[in-house]
């Protein structure tokens, strides 16, 4: 049985992971296994008055997982790739040093005001006709608008940008590079070209040299460097890859669709939501702009039409507040007292502005619902229930629209990421959308990150053979919705 390995560094807005991933075959059949060996957090830090990432102390927490693979995998280790969230980016100056840590797309300095102040400059339909993504104020063309407005001169001192995962991929190769899936999240790539807009850069006042060429998903980028490799114990032959730079993009590589007759969507579940469909060609209508659909680059020349929706954002600011106030609960007791709670008591719109970065999320609910006369939360099992309905809803919503701008009807909905552990959202999302609900994995992003990076080492031959892979791998459970009558005209 021959066998080789795979390092999937996924980073994430809560917490980071280092995992091993094992592709044997034994009498030429695939299989794979995948084992997590380091988790850290990776949240922002506060420098002075600016929400930062401490890249220093990510990429450390990286070097140590990259040292335990080295002990687990030795001389079978082929690749590393690095997967992150999208819109945050850093800065390289012209010597090859990282300029500060990059700011967090939750800062907001650079979020108020924004993207309004942006399209004062360029109209929203220029940018939505060339690059199809959502107006958010977190996107990184608004937070390079507002920096340049701000008159900072860190876009001046700088030689290129990269995105988070090319931060780390350029720390591991010493290879500066920009990887496509990632880059189509800054609202500044062409969706039909998949190259920068020169024109909207130029109309913003960016300097065009940061902009590298984006490098395509499931390729090689170069060797790893001898000092990372000294430091760890890894070959200095493990090639450092591009698998796919967006954690979402990672984690639809891995969906484990294998039914080419059956239209579906996918949603992943985590600190954001992200629900949508894989197409062959973005959608820039003005309905698709007014709905606020965005087309990100996706893997096998796929783009994933989507939308970002509130996640469970909500419900770790609630856990994270109530623990700084003495009241520790886990995920586990807070779905428990939610499926006691009475229903439908308190929904919201889970992606109100009011939302995006609360210094007190219950806090903020309380808030929320008192301004819209609405029923206020009382106990942390109606705040866990009020965020799970509003969610569900807020899928709802969402799918019944993509189907309307894609002139289809979804017969299934897939659903990878942390949110498969909730099953009592999942049944509601299965209840709301009268749907069946089929979970993937869990890790759908570290698995899809090692499935690409197999691809890109030649080891698997399409995406098609990843996912039957993956399929055995996981395996599916499907939830079937019940009667979904209650959920009708809640909502919308």
């Amino acid at each position: 049985m021959s066998a080789e390995q795979y390092i999937a560094v996924d980073l994430g807005a809560e917490s980071g992971r280092v995992v091993l991933g094992t592709l044997s075959r034994d009498s030429g059949r695939p299989s794979l296994g995948m084992e997590e060996l380091h988790r850290f957090p990776t949240g922002g830090i506060k420098v002075l008055d600016t929400l930062q990432w401490d890249v220093t102390r990510m990429y450390a927490e990286i070097i140590e997982g990259l040292r335990r693979a080295a002990q687990r995998g030795g001389e079978r280790v082929r690749g590393v790739a690095v997967d992150t969230w999208g819109v945050d980016f850093g800065l390289v100056a012209r010597d090859g040093s990282l300029l500060g840590n990059p700011i967090h797309y939750r800062e907001p300095r650079t979020t108020e005001g924004m993207p309004g102040r942006m399209f004062e400059i360029v109209p929203a339909r220029d940018f939505y006709r060339s690059t199809g993504i959502q107006a958010m104020p977190i996107n990184t063309a608004c937070k390079l608008t507002a920096l340049t407005q701000a008159g900072a001169g860190l876009l001046e001192a700088a030689d290129s940008l990269h995105m988070m995962n090319d931060v780390f991929t350029y720390l591991l190769s010493g290879v500066r590079v920009c990887e496509y899936t990632n880059a189509s999240t800054t609202q500044l790539l062409d969706a039909r070209t998949r190259r920068w807009d020169d024109s909207l850069i130029a109309r913003l006042g960016l300097p065009r040299h940061l902009f590298m060429e984006p490098a395509s998903p499931a390729s090689v980028v170069g060797p790893l460097h001898p000092a990372v490799a000294a430091e760890t114990g890894l070959s200095p032959s493990v090639e450092v890859l591009c698998a796919a730079g967006h954690d979402t993009a990672c984690a639809v590589a891995a969906i484990p669709h294998v039914d080419p007759d059956v239209s579906w969507a996918f949603l992943s579940s985590g600190t954001w939501s992200l629900l949508g469909a894989e197409i062959s060609e973005p959608v820039l209508s003005e309905a698709a702009r007014e709905a606020n659909f965005t087309n990100e680059g996706g893997v096998d020349g796929k783009i994933r039409f989507l939308k970002n929706i509130s996640g469970l954002w909500l419900l770790q600011e609630c856990r994270r507040t109530w623990a700084m106030e003495g009241m520790p609960l886990g995920y586990a007791d807070l779905a428990a007292q939610a499926g006691a709670s009475e229903p439908f008591r308190t929904l919201f719109d889970a992606d109100h502005s009011d939302f995006l970065a609360p210094s007190n999320m219950p806090a903020a609910i309380c808030t929320h619902c008192r301004a819209q006369g609405l029923a206020i939360p009382e106990t942390p099992g109606q705040f866990a229930r009020g965020i799970f309905e509003s969610l569900a809803l807020a899928y709802r919503r969402t799918l019944q629209a993509m189907d309307r701008l894609l002139g289809r009807r979804t017969e299934r909905l897939y659903i990878v990421g942390g949110g498969v552990r909730n099953r009592l959202l999942c049944q509601m999302t299965a209840d709301a959308c009268g749907l069946p609900v089929y979970l993937g994995p869990s890790e759908a992003t570290s698995l899809g990150n090692v499935i690409l990076q197999a691809m890109a080492c030649g080891a698997l031959g399409s995406l098609a053979e990843a996912r039957k892979l993956v399929a055995a791998h996981a395996g599916v459970e499907v939830i079937y919705p019940g009667d979904g009558r209650v959920w009708n005209g809640l909502g919308g």
